[in-house]
């Protein structure tokens, strides 16, 4: 889990990973040429903006024209410290007894412009993120509690660049490894990327036609030599669900988008193409209810249990995800992720045992206690996002709650309004899916639950928690930490701070010919495509 010492330097290119040192992958030799066309489920939110975003849909297409620091292994699937590999960082090393990341970076690397990247760009992009005085701003900033706990970045010379921690923190390599923790310039205003990209990736940005496609194009001063192999992308906007599946088993479009293929998808186009290629993977992407705590009625705990109760999650995984989904708490269970809670513990949560009857009835005596009958129901607007996958979930979701005593209507909100609905807080109870970067504990808990977080859409605010929060964040022994992970995970349940229904798997489908684009646990981290090759 983490780092063979979090004291020595990390040496990563060339050494950590043959896939980011300019070396072919083992096998067939790659070729060079031809043009990925490849699935968009709908038009970029928020452009290229990466740091402003909240979801696959701007991160899937905007990867290709930026780099990170630090990135996972594109042609590993299991993602972990080891598995981390230089980007624009070279190498790495903890110092002052794990306070310091120093970080040593690329020399000759060009932004798509021309200009040079040098470590004031990592300084500029990181003080935004984190919120520094001085620094520039960003419209929304999802994962500014990634970076709370960085106290300084520190520019020494045009190739160094140091993260000054107030404490230790081993999660901060995961962070910056992830798809969302791109490096942008700082001779670029932050709100142009919300409409053009100005990278240092291996595909820059030619055309943006929106609600149609965006098309790359090969960058021929991409850093790393042999890189990329494909003259260039697009990425095509196909907003229905049965229409992608179609486009795809037609071959208009080479891949699916990632979290879009369920089981049974994935096995008609299997019957319908033979020779398509259909991989099982996780996705990092829980369903989970929203409940607005700072409104009635859910700024109590009991209607929020009595919530939690009425949802079958094993139900809710058979019927709608056709089994394409796995029961856990606030972190992906085994053996998808690292740190979910074991099963006998799992049980023993509100609205996770096994017999959905019992559950149901321990939601109709608090909701009767609390003065509300079949004959004066609970009366609420269940909102969601205005996309299948989140509308299936909600709709079932409404169902479950009716046979409780909780009326909700359905309220479709564009994808455009949607996080900045559930930021601002103008709802009363959502169906929701939430994405996290790396299977991480800080990613997720510093994004989700901590008091005043903007993705924190609940309002939830404990200090014992966030007191919990920051001791596994400090811990440096993986064992210790395990078991804080786990407290933390039953602790957020029994408050209800956001129901976890279950963690969603995909069926990442590709036509054969398209190689090197591995399917991750974590659906945001492997967009970049400098390793995807078409055996034409």
């Amino acid at each position: 889990m983490y780092p063979r010492s979090l004291v020595t330097t990390v040496v990563a290119l060339g050494v950590a990973a043959v896939a980011m040192s300019g070396v072919p992958a083992v096998g067939q030799a790659p070729r060079p040429g031809g043009v990925l066309n490849v699935t968009q489920r709908e038009d970029s939110p928020q452009g290229f903006a990466i740091h402003e975003t909240s979801t696959i849909s701007t991160v899937w297409p905007a990867m290709p024209c930026l780099s990170n620091l630090v990135i996972f292994d594109p042609l590993k699937q299991q993602e972990s410290a080891e598995s981390v590999v230089g980007e624009l960082a070279e190498k790495w090393a903890w110092q002052d007894g794990n306070r310091s990341l120093v970080l040593s970076l690329r020399k000759n690397v060009k932004w798509h412009d021309g200009q040079p990247f040098t470590s004031k760009d990592v300084k500029f992009t990181f003080d935004m993120v984190r919120g520094a005085p001085d620094a520039g701003k960003l419209r929304i900033n999802p994962r500014k509690g990634w970076y709370e706990n960085v106290e300084a970045i520190e520019a020494p010379d045009p190739h160094t660049v140091v993260f000054r921690l107030k404490r230790p923190q081993p999660s901060l390599l995961l962070m910056l490894a992830s798809g969302y923790s791109p490096v942008y310039a700082a001779h670029v205003p932050p709100a142009q990327y919300r409409t053009t990209c100005v990278g240092t990736g291996p595909f820059k940005v030619k055309e943006w036609r929106k609600g149609e496609f965006i098309d790359y194009v090969k960058n021929p001063d991409y850093f790393i030599e042999g890189r990329p192999y494909l003259d260039g992308m697009r990425y095509v906007v196909i907003k229905e669900r049965g229409t992608r599946v179609a486009a795809l088993q037609a071959g208009q479009v080479d891949v699916s988008f990632p979290g879009d293929m369920s089981p049974t998808s994935g096995e008609q186009l299997k019957n319908a193409v033979p020779g398509i290629v259909v991989r099982p993977t996780h996705e990092n992407v829980n369903n989970n209810i929203i409940m607005n705590m700072k409104k009635p009625p859910f700024d109590n705990a009991k209607v929020r249990l009595a919530v939690s109760h009425a949802i079958d999650r094993r139900a809710l995984t058979t019927a709608v995800h056709q089994g394409g989904g796995v029961v856990g708490a606030a972190m992906a269970p085994k053996p998808h992720g690292v740190w979910g809670l074991p099963e006998k513990e799992l049980l023993a949560l509100p609205g996770y045992g096994t017999d959905p009857a019992e559950e149901k009835e321990k939601a109709r005596r608090i909701l009767r206690d609390l003065g509300f009958t079949p004959q004066n129901p609970l009366r609420v607007e269940m909102a969601t996002r205005a996309i299948a996958i989140y509308v299936d979930m909600a709709s079932f979701v409404i169902n479950e709650l009716k046979q409780v005593g909780i009326e909700a209507t359905l309220k479709q909100v564009e994808t455009a309004q949607w996080h900045a609905m559930a930021t601002r807080g103008d709802y009363q109870i959502g169906a929701n899916l939430t994405g996290i970067g790396p299977d991480d504990p800080d990613a997720n808990f510093y994004e989700n639950y901590v008091c005043g977080s903007p993705r924190n859409y609940s309002f939830y605010c404990s200090e014992q928690v966030e007191k919990m929060i920051e001791q596994q964040s400090a811990e440096l022994d993986p064992a210790k930490r395990m078991r804080m992970v786990w407290d933390i995970q039953k602790r957020l349940e029994q408050d209800a701070a956001r129901p976890m229904l279950n963690w969603r798997l995909d069926h990442f489908t590709t036509w054969p010919k398209v190689k090197n684009l591995v399917p991750h646990q974590s659906l945001y981290n492997w967009g970049r495509m400098q390793e995807v090759w078409l055996d034409r």
